[in-house]
């Protein structure tokens, strides 16, 4: 039980990063960086199974790589778990018991339909949703940090207020954390940490890679993940690499990769 302790009180003690492997020699070099937990990125995951982000992975998926990235490391692990693989209350539940079963010490779950133009669940659908969900995380006899996202803001569903209000009433329904991933700019962060009295989780992506760890710790923040963006990067290391390979006939964006005998070291 000591990695799900360790990441209750981690919410407790300060603002920490929490960087998303997508495989278990990702999970690996993170940890030999010093992270202190991890968490699971579900476009990440889908990348290595060749598909794309959002309701692409099945939940016995997402659930068997949540185990690989369990056992990959001694650190805490925080479950992707999009919307918990169903829209009734009763289908989330159920996830996050099997979400225990992986090993995983949280979970965050969506209030968005995954579909191709996903919505936003009604407003009482998702808070049922995050009820139940709550419930059985409470109901598992061992520390389980389940946080309620409130997306609509990313997907242009709804606005910041509509999001602070989400929010407020998931922390009412017994969600142990909350996440607005891509607030308007950071004063709406700050805002959002003042609204509520559990740990607000932030997402370092596109302008706030600009900002550092202190800002957001200022702004109230508690945990930062970096959703697919380490992905991302890798990727986009390989589409420089095979441009300047297929169509420019160079090798030059290789010229700086980490050493072999590194990476070997690292997964021992």
């Amino acid at each position: 039980m000591g990695r799900h302790q360790d990441f209750a009180a981690l919410h407790a003690a300060r603002c920490f990063v929490m960087p998303n492997p997508w495989d278990i020699g990702s999970a690996k070099m993170m940890a030999h960086k010093g992270a202190v937990a991890l968490a699971t990125t579900s476009a990440g995951h889908a990348f290595t199974l060749g598909k794309p982000d959002m309701g692409h992975v099945s939940r016995d998926e997402a659930l068997r790589h949540a185990a690989e990235i369990v056992a990959a490391t001694p650190l805490p692990v925080n479950g992707d778990l999009e919307n918990g693989y169903g829209d009734a209350p009763q289908t989330v539940a159920e996830t996050i018991y099997l979400a225990a079963d992986a090993g995983l010490s949280g979970a965050s779950i969506e209030d968005t339909t995954m579909q191709d133009n996903p919505l936003s669940y009604p407003f009482d659908l998702a808070v049922a949703r995050v009820a139940a969900a709550a419930r059985a995380a409470r109901d598992l006899g061992r520390p389980f940090i389940f946080t309620a996202r409130a997306d609509g803001v990313m997907i242009g569903a709804y606005d910041m207020d509509e999001a602070i209000a989400r929010a407020q009433a998931f922390v009412a329904a017994g969600a142990d954390a909350v996440y607005v991933p891509m607030p308007p700019d950071m004063a709406d962060i700050a805002r959002l940490c003042a609204a509520v009295d559990v740990p607000v989780n932030a997402l370092a992506a596109g302008p706030y890679l600009a900002r550092s760890v202190a800002e957001f710790a200022a702004a109230g923040v508690r945990r930062i993940s970096l959703g697919s963006a380490i992905a991302r990067a890798t990727h986009r290391l390989i589409d420089d690499a095979l441009g300047a390979m297929l169509v420019e006939g160079g090798f030059t964006p290789l010229r700086d990769t980490i050493s072999a005998a590194a990476v070997d070291e690292i997964m021992k």
